[in-house]
């Protein structure tokens, strides 16, 4: 029987070709055409672009809050600190670090103590309006502040005066209502950062541990609040910074002695009256390092993998 001839060849790998799969290849192309070439430009262009322009902006508040004089030159005429001295002269620093801390720390707590078994019963249970709960507790994240803040601002401090008048207390005039404003949007921030880690928590390894004998309770701080301590101190940390930035809500709610960092920054920008413009710099220089500590602290235990929702899949 005669053999064809080309059946005997040995089969030779070819350029661009993987498990006999043959790839064509566009050799010699000039980069200027090539696609992913210009994507990359763009992409790094426009990132380039906005790291420049931040990094810009805040090195020049910063080089201002330490300048004598800064006008038509690329750097100021001289360095002092006098403008420091001049910002804890004009305001108690302490006592408005001391309010927004209590503030931040006190409604993250709250917010974590309302958010926790809210969190609980949306991961953990199916029911009827879920999506539509689900989205009215979004509303307060998704609404400017403003449209909501004017008049929850108006209705708890007649609220909050009449317990004053009666009671002879000064809670109209003191954090509390700025921590009952701020809770508002922070609850479903908080809910919405749970929610996801207690979904990762197999539910079997509660009804593993009613089987073995334990209670409620015993479950609840043998079990799960172990498994969750990551997501409680994300949304507590990440609560706080939010908190701390959030200035409409507290602007429209803050006493005389109620004042935090960022609306004594807001005054002192645009207040009436003659302020050097290196005074306002320097205000906004201690407001954003209290900010970067408190990210700082944030990325120390805040990690991207943390951020990992778990995706029910059915059994085909």
């Amino acid at each position: 029987m005669a053999t064809n001839p080309i059946d005997v060849l040995p089969d030779i790998a070819l350029p661009g070709s993987v498990a006999g799969n043959t790839i064509p290849q566009m050799e010699g192309t000039p980069w200027w055409r090539n696609g992913r070439f210009w994507q990359a430009v763009v992409f790094y262009g426009v990132i380039g672009f906005f790291v420049v322009n931040l990094v810009g902006m805040v090195a020049s508040v910063v080089v201002d809050s330490f300048g004598t004089q800064w006008f038509a030159s690329w750097l100021p005429d001289g360095l002092t600190t006098k403008w420091y001295q001049y910002v804890t002269d004009d305001h108690d620093i302490g006592g408005l670090l001391y309010n927004t801390l209590v503030v931040a720390v006190t409604t993250t707590v709250i917010a974590l103590v309302i958010g926790f078994p809210a969190a609980y019963v949306l991961a953990r249970k199916d029911f009827r309006f879920k999506a539509v709960l689900t989205g009215l507790y979004l509303v307060p994240m998704l609404l400017p502040p403003l449209v909501y803040g004017i008049p929850l601002a108006t209705l708890l401090l007649r609220f909050l005066h009449t317990i004053d008048v009666q009671l002879g207390t000064s809670l109209a005039t003191s954090l509390v209502i700025v921590i009952i404003i701020n809770l508002v949007p922070v609850v479903p921030f908080v809910i919405l950062i749970l929610t996801p880690f207690i979904q990762q928590i197999d539910a079997s390894m509660e009804s593993a541990s009613a089987m073995l004998g334990a209670n409620r309770w015993q479950t609840f701080f043998r079990v799960l609040l172990p498994l969750v301590i990551p997501g409680l101190l994300t949304a507590g940390v990440l609560a706080i910074v939010r908190v701390v930035a959030m200035f409409e809500l507290t602007y429209l709610s803050a006493g005389p002695l109620s004042q935090t960092l960022v609306v004594t920054l807001y005054g002192d920008a645009f207040a009436a009256g003659i302020r050097p413009t290196q005074a306002v710099d320097g205000m906004a220089v201690i407001y954003m390092a209290t900010s970067m500590a408190l990210v700082g602290v944030a990325l120390i235990f805040v990690k991207p993998t943390q951020f990992v929702v778990r995706v029910k899949t059915e059994n085909k």
